[in-house]
């Protein structure tokens, strides 16, 4: 055993592996981008942004977007019993605990999309704009539908229900690689990290790492143009299999079960939808007046005051004093709050002007 270095917990197959990942990753992202030479610019589906969030439906040709689409909305979408009925993308807004949430019917995905089948390009890349995507899924055959989605999902960087990688990376000018880790690296090695930057033509950087991340996602922060996004996989057409599978599906993490056909299970679809998509109303009151319930402000979970004040007029945080907000974020009500403070669900407040 004398003269064998055993102090790299990785394998030479994992490196390899770890280094034939980065090429990948790489020549994946070079098959994506279009080539330079071609002038004629693809044709988008151009979706105006409204309502106060947006929400894609993907799925395979015939699985019920249409029909979810239909019956979510006012807007009727074309359903027929034939793949590919949708060819372009139509929107419709659900109206919801007084928020507009824009819901984008995409024509199907088939397999091969992430290459350019069937306008798949078009379609991931309005999915890409997204804040939640809804996976539509036929029940009958769920399982393969959903591994195929994913594939194509993740070879064009969409992340679905995954959160950033916490690593610290940085390009720098010179002075080489400089490596290291807060916690205890199981899959990654400073080795294997060099040998990946390599691949990228990176010489010199900083890298730290503050979780146990694998190669992949190390990839990840490097190319940096990735999408985290949440995703609710929703099973149509439950009425076609057993009771049992239902309940197999139903058990399932990030999973809705419903039938557009028999309208069943569409109001804790929306409920959930309410929840991945993390917004907050907030309601406004006017000195000596009763808050006014009727309009709501819609922002996203997390916002503070200042978001409050940029949404009502944007000169209205220069001129900003103090505020008085009444709800669940506060100690006692009515509380005075500066700008910094974090709003929550149905928050009244009440903005005093200098």
């Amino acid at each position: 055993m004398r003269g064998m270095r055993t102090s790299s917990p990785l394998k030479a197959t994992e490196y390899h592996l770890g280094l034939l990942k980065a090429k990948l990753a790489k020549y994946r992202a070079q098959l994506l981008e279009p080539s330079k030479s071609a002038s004629s610019k693809g044709e988008g589906f151009d979706v105006m942004k409204s309502g106060d969030a947006r929400v894609a439906l993907i799925g395979f040709p015939s699985v019920g977007k249409s029909t979810f689409l239909s019956l979510m909305t006012s807007t009727a979408s074309e359903a027929a019993s034939y793949e590919f009925t949708t060819l372009t993308c139509i929107p419709g807004v659900i109206e919801y605990k007084g928020a507009n949430i824009q819901l984008l019917d995409l024509p199907g995905i088939i397999e091969g999309a992430a290459q350019g089948k069937g306008r798949g390009r078009q379609v991931i890349a309005v999915a890409r704009t997204a804040d939640v995507v809804i996976m539509m899924l036929d029940a009958t055959k769920g399982e393969v539908q959903r591994s195929l989605l994913e594939k194509e999902l993740e070879s064009v960087g969409i992340r679905l229900n995954k959160h950033k990688p916490n690593i610290y990376f940085k390009p720098k000018k010179g002075g080489g690689i400089s490596f290291n880790s807060t916690v205890t690296l199981t899959q990654c090695s400073e080795k294997l990290v060099q040998l990946i930057l390599h691949e990228y033509k990176i010489f010199n950087a900083e890298v730290l790492f503050r979780e146990d991340c694998s190669p992949d996602e190390f990839i990840d922060v490097i190319v940096g143009n990735r999408v985290y996004m949440p995703c609710l996989y929703v099973y149509n057409k439950i009425d076609q299999i057993s009771m049992e599978e239902v309940d197999r599906l139903a058990r399932k993490p990030n999973s809705v079960v419903i039938s557009c056909g028999m309208k069943l299970n569409l109001d804790y679809l929306l409920e959930m939808l309410w929840e991945y998509l993390a917004l907050t109303c907030i309601y406004t009151k006017k000195r000596g007046q009763r808050p006014d319930f009727t309009d709501a402000i819609i922002l996203r979970r997390g916002a503070s005051v200042e978001h409050v004040c940029h949404r009502i007029h944007r000169s209205l945080a220069s001129q900003f004093k103090y505020a008085l907000v009444w709800g669940t974020s506060t100690k006692y009500s009515p509380q005075r709050v500066g700008l910094t403070h974090t709003m929550e669900h149905e928050d009244v407040i009440q903005i005093v002007k200098k």
